[in-house]
């Protein structure tokens, strides 16, 4: 069971701003990533559905969370029907992030009052995820589907749209700058922000420094 509502995962997606998006097969890995972010001062992680027995990762993951880092919201991206929407509700996951808008696993999500976060790519694709429950919408890719522009557009004629990129976004301050000044109301980040050191392996004490600045940097924008 979810540990947080679909209202505090808005809340605090609008709060912190900056969402990792991460996934390894090792949980040991996937531990010491999620540590790294949430010293860093993130409090929504996106953990992917990307790799064979990645339930079975996830499900250790957020016992560990809910353990060692109990403001952490931890959630499962790349869902895209409602049966893997439901094994991942049964293993706690607080969000469903997908790479598309799925009807079905609205319904899923929507039972068990579960934030559900779908990507869209259109402006009637974001009005029917609006229509079945979702409180933010991601645009996937974001910069293949019209970039910053795109959200600056979709804000005129639908300003209460609460939209956060994901594919593309840098940690740097240009790129932040670049979609939350177009109205992103919150941001997902990948690979960029999970940088390696000369032994090719997790530098850890980066990737904390990095989140924290990168949540500094939306922060000023957003003047929180």
């Amino acid at each position: 069971m979810a540990r947080f509502t679909r209202i505090e995962v808005a809340l605090k997606a609008k709060e912190t701003g900056i969402v990792p998006v991460f996934y390894h097969q090792d949980i040991e890995i996937s531990k010491k990533i999620i540590k790294a972010c949430y010293d860093g001062g993130a409090r929504l992680f996106e953990f992917t559905n990307r790799g064979d027995f990645a339930h079975e990762v996830f499900s250790e993951l957020n016992k560990y969370a809910a353990k060692e880092l109990p403001e952490l919201i931890l959630g499962i991206g790349s869902v895209l029907d409602a049966p893997t929407a439901v094994l991942y509700l049964q293993f706690g996951a607080n969000f469903i992030v997908a790479p598309s808008l799925n009807p079905e696993v609205a319904k899923v999500c929507n039972r068990r009052k579960v934030a559900w976060m779908p990507g869209c790519g259109s402006v009637s694709e974001i009005s029917l995820a609006e229509e079945l429950g979702a409180e933010i919408v991601k645009i996937f890719p974001a910069t293949q589907v019209g970039g910053p522009d795109f959200i600056k557009a979709i804000n005129g004629p639908m300003p209460w749209t609460n939209i956060m990129p994901s594919g593309g976004v840098m940690p740097t301050k240009e790129s932040i700058a670049s979609w939350i000044n177009a109205g992103a109301y919150c941001v997902g980040i990948g690979s960029q922000l999970f940088t390696k050191n000369s032994s090719n392996e997790y530098d850890y004490s980066q990737i904390e420094r990095t989140v924290g600045e990168s949540i500094q940097i939306y922060k000023e924008l957003k003047n929180i």
